[in-house]
């Protein structure tokens, strides 16, 4: 029976359905939409209207998967990223993984025809150069898109649904630096009068993210008797330049307590960070109160932190080419806590991860034997 006069039409088997026509290079085509829901043909045909209205037409027959790629990209997550709903960053890495790994192998290929044997074949032939983490993106990113053209109607079911590659059901241990390697790390940056010498030991005695640790503020830090600092926001790398927003999640806002060492780090670099600050003319110093600024008190890049600083201190530490990274250092105050037999749920707290389930997928190697003396006492208890 017709519905409401805007083309929508229910059928015999109780479902509903709408016709359009889409204008392609080959001339006009009909285009048909169908739904168990009134409403859901409804809002598929006015988002079918409004991107034919945008130039957003596709001929979904001859739509190649790399065409959609770059849509699903340009129309999809660039106004997340807009919106504050995805981190610039994860944009980029996304663009990346969509240029340099999918394009290249399914690009050319008809969107609706991609079939699970080749995907499973991609994962296959990017396993063999690439790192697990990197197979498991190339899965996560290929998969979104697909679901997104599902969603949108241009193809009947997601190819990459289910197919997880295998790498991740093998997961490589996290890299962490021994204790011989800390302390080499952090005398090479004491000897070296290392400008940033405070970061690697308040990273490896708090397990901050690299983020958390650029965006804080003398204002976040207490070095009183009980040390302590709060992460209230993070270093972002934005669309427009280096920007201060929310740490990665609620979790993530929180409190974490300072030892003795790191107190002590701190207090020194403070001292440090006067004595530059007077140095530099008052016009140039950005006084942003950062713990770890730039050399006029801007924030620090990411980047030139890394290159300038941290792999010539790994260098100088005897430990370049192990693959220690940045983020290292925080696994390597997780694995500390977790040999002292601290309770997973404290782990959690104090890196700020969104679940347990994190903590334990990441750490779950070193878990043997945690609480494997709980029932000791029950022999006297029930005896």
């Amino acid at each position: 029976m017709p519905a409401k006069g805007d083309g929508i039409t229910k059928r015999k088997d109780g479902r509903y359905m709408a016709r359009y026509t889409v204008h392609t290079p080959d001339g006009p085509r009909r285009k048909t939409i169908y739904g168990s829901k009134y409403k859901d043909v409804e809002k598929k045909l006015n988002e079918a209207r409004a991107n034919a209205d945008k130039g957003l037409v596709f001929d979904a027959d001859n739509l190649k998967a790399g065409e959609w790629l770059d849509s699903w990209l340009s129309d999809c997550l660039k106004p997340r990223v807009r919106s504050g709903k995805m981190a610039h960053s994860t944009y980029v890495r996304t663009e990346g993984i969509v240029n340099n790994h999918l394009k290249p192998a399914l690009g050319r290929r008809k969107l609706k025809d991609l079939t699970r044997a080749e995907i499973r074949r991609l994962y296959s032939e990017k396993g063999e150069k690439l790192s697990p983490r990197s197979v498991d993106y190339i899965h996560a990113t290929l998969q979104m898109s697909l679901s997104q053209a599902v969603r949108d109607d241009l193809i009947p079911r997601n190819a990459a649904a289910g197919e997880r590659p295998r790498s991740t059901r093998n997961r490589t241990e996290a890299k962490v630096l021994s204790p011989a390697q800390v302390k080499a790390l952090l005398t090479a940056a004491s000897e070296a009068g290392t400008r940033n010498e405070a970061l690697y030991v308040v990273a490896v005695h708090t397990g901050l993210r690299q983020g958390e640790l650029l965006g804080l503020k003398w204002s976040d830090v207490s070095l009183e008797d009980a040390g302590r600092l709060s992460v209230r926001r993070s270093l972002k790398v934005t669309e427009g330049g280096l920007d201060f927003g929310p740490p990665k999640n609620k979790a993530s806002r929180r409190s974490v307590p300072l030892n003795k060492t790191a107190v002590a780090a701190l207090r020194a670099h403070r001292t440090r960070q006067n004595k530059e600050r007077l140095r530099s003319p008052g016009s140039d110093w950005r006084d942003l109160d950062l713990v770890f600024p730039n050399r006029v008190g801007g924030p620090t890049d990411h980047n030139n932190l890394y290159y300038r600083e941290y792999k010539p201190l790994l260098e100088r530490a005897g430990l370049a080419g192990e693959g220690f990274t940045f983020h290292t250092l925080r696994h390597t105050f997780a694995t500390a806590l977790f040999v002292r037999r601290e309770h997973p749920k404290v782990v959690q707290s104090l890196l700020g991860h969104s679940s347990i389930t994190q903590t334990m997928d990441t750490y779950s190697h070193l878990m043997d034997g945690i609480g494997g003396d709980a029932v000791d006492g029950l022999d006297g208890a029930f005896g």
